[in-house]
């Protein structure tokens, strides 16, 4: 059996210390155990981690191909306690830098959503759920 759980998310980063700067301008906390080589930031469920893109590519044994063009096929997302709370976040990801890909705006599913994308273009949805449960840690349990 697979374990059903997300433990680590990293993203091939371009150019490292600008993209670790932008996660660090939206005020994440970056673990004691990075380094020059990568970045980790605590998340509430899991870690998201910065690694050079070529040398994850190599890392896995792939070979890299127009990394840069167009959308990647992927989003993460940031699910916030209230409807509010997706404007000011957008504040925030604009002060760090981040381009806002779509504005706040309330959403079709009951919600309120608003996308951005960081300096490599890595697409994140900042939303409100009212369906959304967190256990303790602050990890989305039911959306």
């Amino acid at each position: 059996m697979v374990p059903q759980r997300v433990s680590l998310l990293t993203l091939g980063a371009f150019q490292l210390p600008e993209l670790r700067r932008f996660y660090q301008l939206l005020g994440w906390e970056e673990k004691e155990s990075s380094s020059n080589q990568y970045a980790i930031f605590t998340t509430a469920g899991v870690l998201l981690t910065l690694f050079p893109l070529e040398e994850l590519a190599k890392d896995a044994g792939i070979e890299l191909q127009n990394p840069k063009e167009g959308f990647r096929g992927v989003t993460f997302a940031i699910i916030v306690n209230t409807p509010e709370e997706v404007d000011v976040v957008m504040e925030k990801v604009k002060e760090a830098g981040g381009k806002v890909l779509r504005e706040p705006s309330d959403a079709f599913w009951g919600g309120r959503t608003s996308y951005f994308a960081d300096p490599e273009n890595n697409i994140w949805e900042v939303a409100w759920n009212p369906s959304a449960v967190f256990d303790e840690r602050g990890a989305m349990i039911e959306f």
